[in-house]
């Protein structure tokens, strides 16, 4: 008997997460209203509504700002965005489906998201459910009839995989709490922190940005996933900017993530950063134009994962192999090599960290209420797959987990954490001497090496040239005869990805993070990307747009010598 005594007690005990989603008035809203709306408006047209979804979020976000020594804001809210997916016809063929031709350029297909009652209000959530839902399933039900007519007088599609596939439901409550912050310590370090940016004249704008933010995705449908899925973010950040006599826009910047303040460095740490991108700025602002140049290059670690991320990430979305207006680059890849034989890359959103650090790309549930086990895109240089939401392509019949959208936009498949591998790797050290071996064997006066990266921008439809661009943001050349490396401004980074991922020779052993948001059609998504620098036979860089407006006339106030002087 006293062996099964613990067992016995805790049988006998609550189960707090049982407790909380059975008293969790949203997820009771939700589920009542999708019931009823689903059963009543099913046979409501000639058209059947033969699928129903909804995607709530509850955020509460904490935002502090601070310049030159002074808190410049301080805000504290908490709202919740609805959206409501409805699907009229059937898998094969419903509201959802491509429209090609001229009236592609002005249709959306009825995604609805509005802002919700932010109280524990049952009535009130129900008539904003029911609201929403009534406007979404009239606008399913106009544009099936418009999509069956475009499909009756154009071409017969290439792909005729159907238009939603077919899942086993989820079910998952795991709520995210709001993380508690000492507010008044912080308005503190950030007055000091910022304050130290006084000591830079050349300095026309910085700042420093605290900001927190707890999301919680209720994700429900008509057939049956009940999913709850909370994340944290909470990121540090700040920027210095300045612009040269030529009228160049330079920029310094650097974030700090993590999912609880214990992430967050050190003051010591952020201020020798500060300093340091400080110190860069103002070598930036004395350095040369370069001119544009093709020849080898290295792409350091974290600007690599962005690298990756912009140019070939989404390339690999699995919608674009389907849609007739997309380029689809990389659609009769599979199963061919598109890089080095030792480059692999995987998808992998389960991940929370890399080593110990924050990985702002991690999800438990897509947007769509599917689990997203690690992918493998890319192996030994060989395309494997692609990302998938639940849109069917040709050899792709089910979802891998990476619907995803932020309110008010479509899902549609996108990355979470993009880790590129290395098989073959040798020291930074090692692989800037291989650099220098590519410059003397191209007899090229000159390499370069991108330190940073800011971001860029891929194109991808088929009416534009299939190229992308890069924005770096600390650059520098590399002589092969021994000189300093040369802090070098006003280049971006310019190709076509087919050709760019060829001429990957190394990588070094130094992986590292880099977290962001990006943004395409289903809107901005946390992400995150993981790669080792990597070594280019051949980059290919052009001059970068720049304003024609001077720096200000005047110094800074703190800084003006002449300031009281008659």
């Amino acid at each position: 008997m006293n062996i099964l005594l613990p067992a016995l007690l805790a049988l006998s005990l609550p189960n707090p997460a049982f407790s909380a989603e059975r008293d969790d008035v949203v997820l009771k809203a939700l589920d009542a209203e999708l019931s009823r709306t689903f059963k009543g408006l099913s046979n409501a047209e000639n058209v059947p509504l033969y699928y129903l979804a909804y995607e709530l979020r509850d955020t509460r976000t904490y935002d502090l700002a601070a310049k030159l020594g002074a808190i410049q804001s301080e805000n504290d809210r908490h709202y919740r965005t609805l959206d409501v997916d409805v699907r009229v016809g059937d898998r094969k063929f419903d509201n959802t489906h491509q429209i090609k031709g001229r009236e592609a350029w002005t249709d959306w297909s009825g995604q609805h998201q509005t802002e919700v009652s932010a109280d524990d209000d049952e009535a009130a959530l129900r008539a904003d459910v029911w609201l929403r839902t009534e406007d979404a399933f009239r606008d399913a039900v106009k544009r099936y009839a418009k999509v069956r007519t475009n499909k009756a007088v154009t071409a017969e599609e290439e792909d005729l995989s159907d238009d939603f596939s077919e899942e086993e439901p989820s079910s998952f409550y795991g709520k995210a709490d709001m993380p508690v912050a000492d507010a008044n310590a912080w308005k503190a370090r950030l007055k000091r922190l910022c304050a130290a940016m006084k000591d830079y004249p050349f300095l026309y704008e910085s700042g420093i940005r605290l900001s927190a933010k707890a999301e919680n995705r209720y994700i429900l449908d008509s057939e049956g996933t009940r999913v709850l899925a909370g994340n944290v973010y909470i990121r540090l950040s700040y920027n210095l900017q300045s612009r040269t006599e030529d009228g160049m826009d330079l920029e310094r910047y650097k974030n700090y993530d993590g999912d609880s303040y214990a992430d967050l460095p050190s003051e010591e740490t952020i201020l020798a950063d500060i300093r340091k991108s400080a110190a860069e700025l103002q070598a930036l602002l004395k350095a040369p134009l370069t001119e544009p140049y093709t020849g080898p290059a290295i792409v350091k670690s974290r600007a690599a994962g962005v690298y990756f991320h912009e140019i070939m990430g989404h390339r690999l979305e699995g919608h674009r192999q389907k849609m007739e207006d997309e380029g689809q680059t990389f659609k009769k890849m599979l199963g061919k090599p598109v890089t080095a034989s030792f480059i692999s890359v995987y998808d992998d959103p389960t991940l929370k960290r890399y080593g110990k650090t924050f990985l702002r790309g991690a999800y438990a549930f897509d947007d769509e209420g599917l689990p997203a086990p690690r992918l493998a895109l890319i192996e030994d240089g060989i395309l494997k797959s692609f990302l998938m939401s639940r849109i069917p392509i040709k050899g792709f019949a089910k979802s891998n987990g990476h619907g995803r959208r932020s309110s008010g936009f479509e899902v549609v498949p996108r990355m979470g954490n993009t880790i590129v591998v290395a098989s073959a790797t040798v020291s930074f050290p090692q692989l800037r001497e291989r650099l220098i071996d590519e410059i003397k064997r191209q007899n090229k006066p000159y390499g370069l090496v991108f330190e940073d990266i800011a971001g860029g921008f891929t194109i991808t439809q088929r009416y534009l040239p299939q190229s992308f661009k890069v924005i770096p943001l600390l650059v520098y050349r590399v002589y092969p005869d021994g000189r300093p490396d040369e802090p070098v401004r006003g280049v971006d980074i310019v190709g076509t990805p087919l050709m760019s991922f060829t001429k990957i020779i190394a990588a070094a052993d130094d992986a590292d993070v880099f977290n962001g948001s990006c943004g395409a059609e289903s809107g901005w998504v946390p992400v995150s990307g993981v790669s080792p620098s990597v070594l280019f036979s051949e980059l290919e860089v052009e001059k970068k747009q720049k304003s024609s407006e001077k720096p200000p006339i005047l110094p800074p106030p703190f800084h003006d010598q002449t300031e009281g002087k008659k």
